[in-house]
């Protein structure tokens, strides 16, 4: 008889919250309205919620987690979870050099 290997998928590291790309709604709601919503269709499409995975070691009744993919992106923009890159700002190009 030949024995089967039963593999298992490597479970992933819990994320790491980081502070300085945590987006505060207030200061910045713009930047954080644009983050949240590409991180929301990002978990509509079947992306692990960082939340869930970094309190992965409560048991599960004691989290209170919200359920839309809204709410978990903007929870997850909130805490740091989501890492962005800001393009280089570009000083407006006056008339004469764009019709050049």
């Amino acid at each position: 008889m030949s024995e089967e290997l039963v593999q298992t998928p490597p479970t992933p590291e819990p994320p790491v919250a980081d502070e300085r790309n945590a987006v505060h709604p207030m200061r910045q709601r713009f930047l954080f309205v644009d983050i949240a919503a590409q991180r929301a269709k990002q978990l509509r499409r079947g992306a692990l919620n960082r939340i869930a995975l970094a309190e992965g070691a409560a048991p599960a009744g004691e989290l209170q987690l919200p359920h839309k993919a809204e709410r978990v992106a903007m929870e997850e923009v909130r805490r740091g979870f989501v890492s962005y890159d800001l393009p280089a700002h570009k000083p407006p190009q006056s008339k004469t050099e764009a019709g050049a």
